[in-house]
């Protein structure tokens, strides 16, 4: 990744848009010397004043079970009752149950936690305690082996960072019923965005070119270009560092949501989380509740 971004920086870019994924976009954003617009690493690792080039467009991820529990809190979870996190043993899966755990204790509820290395969840699974809310926040194996024991105990509910994408139904086939997910994106057909064109339009374009629906990180990385152009014309220059400057003040909406940035750490705050509940073999919205301005 180093010597990737190296290379595209040697050819004097106007932007640079980093990879996907949390560990990738970490070592891009180490190894660049100039902004790298971060639109995959969904991660509050990437703030200030560690890496001050970054423009961040993801919620970070210990947003994700966070949005999963403040859900069923609306939805009548009782305070005292008993959430069981799982997360695998990387900085992505910590963070993630960091911010559930951050979560658990605001809404009164009563936590207890196990990790897993990776690929190794079904070896701890045996040994998870009893509670009425169980989290998970492990790979896509690691959900996968997950939900498939979670679907012969008794859980008030499962919440799964896997249970946000279709890919999961695939693996587990009718076992999917009824799990929450967080997902960085959702097309409900009602966004109205300040910039850009909306949900229905890029979706549209993706299915005819691709055959297929849109993934949340189509829908991120578009976005991503589509604040980039409103901080040039902001700015009034393509040149990186004005055009970084722009974001830092900007407050507006896309096809992914609101775009604000903190203006201390540079992470972003204006998107949220969306969460979904697998009804019928099909993702269903139910945080229309807790929608934020």
């Amino acid at each position: 990744m180093a010597s990737a971004i190296r290379a595209a920086e040697a050819s004097r870019p106007n932007v640079v848009f980093g990879p996907y994924g949390s560990g990738p976009a970490l070592a891009a954003a180490a190894a660049a010397k100039g902004v790298v617009w971060n639109h995959g690493g969904a991660t509050a690792r990437l703030s200030r004043p560690t890496y001050p080039g970054v423009v961040n467009v993801e919620s970070p991820a210990y947003r994700y079970l966070a949005a999963v529990l403040e859900t069923l809190a609306a939805e009548g979870l009782r305070e005292g009752s008993e959430v069981v996190i799982l997360h695998v043993d990387t900085g992505f899966g910590r963070e993630v149950a960091e911010g559930a755990a951050v979560a658990v204790r605001r809404l009164g509820l009563l936590p207890r936690s196990a990790s897993f290395r990776p690929a190794r969840a079904r070896e701890v699974l045996t040994q998870v305690p009893a509670g009425d809310v169980l989290l998970s926040a492990g790979s896509f194996d690691d959900d996968v082996a997950i939900a498939q024991w979670a679907s012969e105990r008794r859980w008030r509910a499962v919440g799964l960072v896997a249970a946000g994408v279709d890919e999961l139904r695939h693996a587990v086939g009718d076992r999917v019923e009824g799990l929450y997910g967080p997902c960085q994106w959702f097309d409900d057909g009602t966004d109205d965005p300040a910039d850009g064109p909306n949900s229905e339009w890029f979706s549209h374009c993706y299915r005819d070119a691709n055959g297929t629906e849109p993934p949340y990180p189509a829908a991120a990385a578009f976005a991503a270009g589509v604040v980039w152009q409103r901080c040039v014309k902001e700015a009034g220059t393509v040149e990186p560092l004005p055009v970084r400057a722009a974001s830092q003040g900007l407050d507006t909406t896309t096809l992914f949501g609101r775009f604000r940035v903190d203006p201390v750490t540079g992470v972003q705050t204006g998107h949220q989380i969306r969460v979904v509940q697998w009804r019928g073999g099909q993702r269903v919205l139910v945080d229309r509740q807790l929608r934020r301005t």
